[in-house]
């Protein structure tokens, strides 16, 4: 199993397969180990797994871990890349998930990284709570996953609702 890391050293870095970005990224994204369509509309396999997703795709439990600790090291590497500011382990974890299911691109656009740059962690914070539509719809599982995130990132808590 490939697992891509990076730790936390003297360049400021982080490990991005610490248990609680695994376990929010695991608890939110659930194990399909057969392709399916998520909210909208995109192939989807594994713990979230979208990059090469297609219909009638099938994977067992470890090609599924060995996709999502690859997604995730993806998604660290983005979010570190971003960041211009130092943050916790647990905030960075809390960005990692949170990048994870929006997306690096749109993580690097958003007001949340916008305000933590600019050094206002607590305006940043609040910023996760706007993230909760897909499709145009307010989504209650998004709405959970977001509060986690929060919690995370505030208080290093891991709070799966």
């Amino acid at each position: 199993m490939l697992k891509k890391q990076l730790r936390r050293d003297e360049g400021g870095r982080h490990d991005c397969n610490k248990p609680a970005a695994l376990h929010l990224i695991k608890h939110y994204e659930g194990l399909q180990l057969k392709a399916y369509q998520d909210a909208v509309g995109v192939w989807t396999i594994g713990w979230g797994h979208t990059k090469t997703a297609r219909k009638g795709m099938v994977v067992t439990e470890s090609q599924a871990e060995a996709l999502l600790l690859d997604d995730i090291a993806e998604h660290a590497h983005g979010v570190a890349g971003a960041l211009k500011v130092k943050v916790e382990q647990h905030q960075f974890d809390a960005l990692v998930s949170f990048a994870f299911n929006v997306g690096v691109g749109a993580f690097t656009n958003s007001t949340l990284l916008k305000l933590l740059n600019d050094g206002n962690e607590r305006a940043a914070a609040s910023q996760f709570d706007r993230w909760v539509y897909a499709g145009g719809q307010k989504l209650g599982g998004l709405v959970k996953r977001r509060t986690s995130e929060r919690i995370l990132f505030v208080t290093g808590k891991l709070e799966l609702l």
